[in-house]
């Protein structure tokens, strides 16, 4: 999987990628209530404009991608300085508000768990073949604390198509995957794509525990 996503960034073969921020992004996460400040986890996040966007709302933004040209793509079409740095395996890029671990999601440590108040997966969870989706729920699920906020978008292809990355992603999947551990609200549906047929649908999540009871 980790040779088929560095092969995709080496060809250009970054369909997936938006040249603007996500339209869903900007409607739903203003209604999540976050103060400027909160840390964002972004997982598997390319080079995402999207990024940009949260840091621009106040937000502290840590983004965690396996391909260091997705990373080094997203510096160079940004302005400000780049500081860089190294924790363990990952080598760590810093940019404005958005800070960029280049490594292994799966690896990513769960003693920073308690640094996150929220996170945003526009297309880490519909960019992993079904067997990782079960362990990418759980490693989430590690890296918040409680009462954490969120924004997921789940896809799904047309009738047939079984083809990916991405991936179809169910709402009975997402809801099977992420309900043992976050309540889940489905915010939206878009409509289909009129060039590629997928669909995309918008949840909101809140990690279960303490802070979220009641």
């Amino acid at each position: 999987m980790a040779q088929e996503w560095l092969q995709r960034w080496q060809e250009g073969r970054i369909g997936f990628h938006r040249d603007t921020t996500h339209p869903a992004l900007m409607r739903f996460w203003p209604g999540l209530g976050l103060a400027s400040g909160t840390r964002v986890l972004v997982p598997l996040c390319g080079k995402s404009h999207d990024m940009r966007w949260l840091a621009e709302q106040g937000h502290a933004v840590l983004g965690v991608e396996l391909v260091e040209t997705a990373i080094e793509q997203f510096v160079a079409e940004g302005d400000g300085e780049v500081v860089r740095d190294t924790h363990d395996s990952f080598a760590i890029t810093r940019q404005g508000g958005v800070e960029l671990w280049c490594g292994d999601f799966f690896h990513f440590p769960v003693d920073h768990a308690d640094a996150f108040a929220a996170f945003y997966d526009r297309a880490a969870l519909i960019a992993l073949p079904e067997p990782a989706r079960q362990r990418y729920a759980f490693h989430l699920a590690q890296l918040l604390p409680p009462g954490a906020l969120g924004l997921l978008i789940s896809l799904t292809r047309e009738p047939g198509d079984v083809g990916g990355p991405p991936y179809t992603v169910t709402a009975e999947e997402v809801r099977e995957l992420l309900a043992p551990n976050f309540e889940l609200w489905h915010l939206a549906d878009a409509r289909p794509d009129p060039d590629s047929g997928f669909q995309e649908s918008v949840w909101q999540l809140r990690r279960r525990g303490p802070a979220s009871s009641g």
